[in-house]
């Protein structure tokens, strides 16, 4: 009995304080997993890009599945790298002209902006999942805080929940923005160029989208988050002194 409840006591205490790794969890078993086992495979075992695709797909795949079987929702992010290893895959079969060879990588940057800008007129911004662990930090008083805000039980939920959706459209935006400027290069640009300047392109997009997320959304949110941490500190105390 005693082992049990101190078993009891030690999963309470790990649901209030959440190590980052758990915080972490979803982010690298949506996308780390099946986008670093792609280049993996392909890269370190040889694999052709369809093998190293289907393979990659399996996680995603089993963790859309789980969602709607046990959970019954849907998994956002594993669904979207789900569709985006599909056509990846589907894509793969084309061949021949090699402009057409570099226009193709731009459709998985599409299919990814088009997720996101959806789930933000969903009511779902799929890019939330990335964002929270650098907010919260694996500490307990932010998780608590970030739960506050989120359900609509602060003050400033409206404009948290707001700048959330900013975070998502800055980035569905900025990888769309990318797809036709690596479409536009595939057809104007010399190809030997267009090789390496896709890349340029798309690391260049990345860190606009990091910058202007973090200056529109992120900061805003983190401020708000430490107000709603103190105003929660603030509201215990007088808890405690009742109890007292």
């Amino acid at each position: 009995m005693t082992k049990n409840t101190g078993a009891q006591g030690r999963s309470e205490q790990h649901k209030r304080h959440p190590s980052v790794l758990d915080n972490f969890k979803p982010l690298l078993l949506d996308v780390a997993v099946p986008l670093g086992s792609y280049y993996l495979l392909k890269e370190a075992f040889g694999m052709s890009v369809f093998a190293a695709l289907a393979w990659s797909s399996v996680v995603p795949a089993l963790r859309t599945v789980w969602s709607l079987v046990r959970e019954r929702r849907t998994n956002g992010l594993a669904g979207l790298i789900l569709v985006v290893n599909v056509v990846s895959l589907l894509l793969s079969f084309v061949s021949g002209d090699p402009r057409l060879m570099l226009a193709k990588d731009s459709g998985i940057s599409s299919t990814v902006a088009i997720g996101i800008l959806v789930s933000v007129r969903l009511g779902k911004p799929m890019m939330t999942a990335g964002m929270k662990p650098f907010l919260i930090k694996g500490d307990a008083a932010k998780e608590a805080a970030w739960e506050s805000l989120m359900t609509g039980e602060a003050a400033a939920s409206p404009a948290f929940r707001r700048k959330e959706k900013v975070f998502s459209v800055v980035w569905g935006v900025a990888l769309f923005a990318e797809c036709v400027a690596r479409v536009v290069g595939a057809y104007t640009v010399p190809v030997d160029t267009m090789v390496w300047l896709g890349t340029v392109v798309m690391i260049g997009t990345v860190a606009v989208a990091m910058v202007v997320s973090g200056g529109l959304a992120v900061a805003p949110m983190e401020g708000m988050l430490a107000a709603e941490v103190e105003a929660g500190a603030d509201r215990a105390q007088p808890e405690v002194a009742v109890a007292a």
